[in-house]
């Protein structure tokens, strides 16, 4: 399906996220994190004025796709960790995790501090109240923004008051005076004797751990009633600064669920479907952080209970797919998970764990999937709609164009070959404008020799339509449906061939050849013994150039796999010992003819069927070529 650039800019949600720039060859190339989505990515293809880097990676995009979050915070969380993964050309790119600001809280002091680093290490521990017999810390993010780290830092200072300064306490404490932060009340003094107790102190050491894990309703509720007490008493102005803090406090404390302070791996899934399709959504969580998203659109599903489709997805997906993590979060309870998690401990080698929380971190992540999923379906139901509506629309302007009642199904035939080496013939199937590739057919010609295009296409569309005759009186093959127009790839000449195959088969089936400019370009339609022109900027144009490009990839695709397979077969075939038997072992074992020739003598016996003389022709004959390649 085509990507509509202006079409899906409509469809953007106003909600922050990241959004990911693709170039036609679907290579990442830009990703990006928005306050507002919408207007962020409209920004890009507007007329105005871009840097030149911009300028140059707006003209490669083909499509892009975005990832809804709750927060900004979070968006940049994922940004950094999509940036780190796919190393898009037109980032600017971070070298390590150096990027990544943590908050660590040295909980293992006697008077912990709040201090701002980039180097975590693994001496994380939980807060104690009383002396810790080694030195541990408590750690926060990783975030992305190291501005934001250290406002939060300085706004739980001046809260709580804790200290800044690297003073060992108790040794320290009376020695020198207190710092000017003490003098201007951001500090409590527990360097100064009796100042602050140290039971009062870690009541707020505590206190500030509570709001960097997220629980920051409780200094809410102590700031508006300190507040309130200073306009009681008439101190207007500490009221208002307090209200400030209570600003501050409400627009920095986020709890971070698009990252886990657990470093796990684990896949979210979520769903979403309406009446006729379903989406399934999966987050991909590597050491804690979101590395990337996918969706799988689910068919069939008409009647089917959500769990039933998650049930599904799951088993078929974790089949194919090449990693295994040690936890599955769903958003909804799905039958038989200890025969699942079983079949995945096999795969895996180690214990899986299927999951359905109802509450707290992992299920705000199974909402976020399922948010994403739901934005997913939307978008691409709207689309679909419209894109079957224009397919269906210049299917009918076809029919209309060539004076024929519909052409609602569509089939198209191409010839391919080298000089007349390996010709094969192509069918592809359009229906309602979109291509229906499980009828599409390959054909190789058994009957001509040489490059007789027309011969060929004689022989590929008479054992298309005998067997369809035959089909069809037997009643034994689905596959009996007639086309309502034939397309040939060429013009007059193509034509009159497909119409003498009919006439002989006793078929009446409208035929247009497709005309082609000087440049290979379809121009026109030749139909009863006319050139009908289409207009290139039409939707009818538009399709009729689909079905040409498609029908050409079909052909030449099957064409090279027949051509690379007859020369592994000739080569290894020219090896004296090696048949079909040995030929076929040894591609299984290699994959591919270049890892064959570069195999040693005992690598070559080892595979099953070979023995040392068959090995040693081998080896012997490719180093025969390298050394014939050398000398030439």
């Amino acid at each position: 399906m085509e990507f509509d650039i202006e079409e899906n800019l409509k469809q953007l949600p106003k909600r922050p996220g990241v959004y990911i720039m693709h170039a036609e060859n679907d290579e990442i190339i830009y990703v990006g994190k928005a306050v507002n989505l919408f207007n962020r990515v409209h920004s890009y293809f507007r007329a105005t004025k871009k840097s030149a880097k911009i300028e140059r990676m707006v003209e490669k995009i083909s499509y892009f796709e975005t990832i809804v979050t709750d927060s900004e915070l979070e968006a940049l969380i994922l940004e950094c960790n999509l940036i780190k993964t796919h190393r898009p050309p037109y980032n600017t790119l971070l070298k390590d995790d150096k990027s990544y600001p943590y908050i660590k809280v040295t909980v293992g002091e006697e008077y912990p501090r709040i201090i701002f680093t980039r180097k975590p290490h693994g001496d994380t521990g939980a807060f104690k109240t009383g002396r810790s017999e080694k030195t541990k810390a408590q750690y926060f993010g990783p975030y992305t923004s190291a501005g934001s780290v250290r406002e939060t830092i300085e706004l739980i200072n001046r809260i709580f008051k804790l200290r800044t300064c690297n003073r060992v306490l108790p040794k320290d404490i009376g020695k020198e005076r207190p710092c000017l932060n003490y003098q201007i009340n951001q500090c409590s003094g527990p360097c100064r004797e009796g100042a602050v107790s140290r039971e009062s102190y870690l009541e707020n050491v505590r206190g500030a751990l509570e709001f960097l894990e997220g629980n920051y309703r409780p200094i809410l509720d102590r700031l508006k009633g300190e507040m309130e007490k200073a306009a009681e008493e008439l101190r207007f102005e500490d009221a208002a600064g307090i209200r400030d803090l209570i600003g501050a406090v409400s627009e920095v404390a986020q709890k971070q669920k698009i990252t886990s302070s657990d470093g796990e791996d684990r896949d979210v899934i979520g769903l979403a479907r309406n009446e006729k399709d379903a989406v399934v959504a999966v987050f991909f969580v590597r050491d804690g952080r979101i590395i990337g998203r996918d969706h799988f659109d689910m068919t069939e599903t008409e009647g089917v209970s959500d769990a039933e489709i998650l049930g599904s997805f799951v088993r078929q997906f974790y089949t194919g797919t090449p990693f295994i993590p040690p936890q599955i979060i769903l958003e909804e309870e799905i039958e038989e998970i200890p025969v699942i998690e079983e079949a995945l401990k096999i795969r895996r080698g180690g214990k899986v764990t299927i999951l359905t929380p109802k509450r707290g971190f992992k299920e705000k992540l199974a909402r976020l999937a399922k948010k994403n999923a739901e934005l997913i379906l939307n978008t691409d139901r709207e689309r679909k709609d419209r894109e079957r509506k224009r397919t269906q629309e210049a299917a009918a302007k076809l029919a209309e164009l060539l004076g024929i009642e519909k052409a609602e199904r569509i089939e198209s035939y191409d010839i391919s070959n080298i000089s007349g080496f390996l010709s094969v013939g192509s069918m592809v199937v359009f229906e309602n404008g979109r291509g229906r590739t499980s009828d599409y057919r390959k054909f190789r010609i058994k009957t001509v020799e040489g490059p007789d295009d027309y011969a060929s296409m004689d022989e590929v569309l008479t054992r298309r339509f005998k067997r369809l005759l035959e089909a069809e009186e037997a009643g034994n093959d689905s596959f009996t449906r007639y086309p309502d127009l034939i397309l040939m790839d060429g013009g007059k000449g193509q034509v009159n061939v497909a119409l003498k195959v009919l006439e002989k088969l006793g078929l009446d089936l409208p035929v247009a050849g497709m005309v082609k400019d000087d440049c290979h370009r379809t121009r026109g339609l030749y139909f009863n013994n006319e050139e009908l022109p289409i207009d290139t900027h039409s939707e009818l144009f538009k399709l009729v150039t689909r079905i040409q490009d498609e029908t050409h990839r079909f052909a030449i695709t099957y064409h090279r796999s027949l051509r690379d397979s007859a020369q592994v077969h000739s080569i290894l075939n020219d090896i004296e010992g090696i048949g079909d038997k040995r030929r076929k072992a040894l591609l299984m074992a290699f994959g591919s003819l270049e890892a064959i020739a570069e195999a040693s003598k005992e690598e070559l016996e080892a595979v099953p069927g070979m023995n040392a003389k068959a090995a040693e022709a081998v080896r012997a004959f490719f180093d025969r070529r390298k050394r014939n390649t050398y000398n030439n």
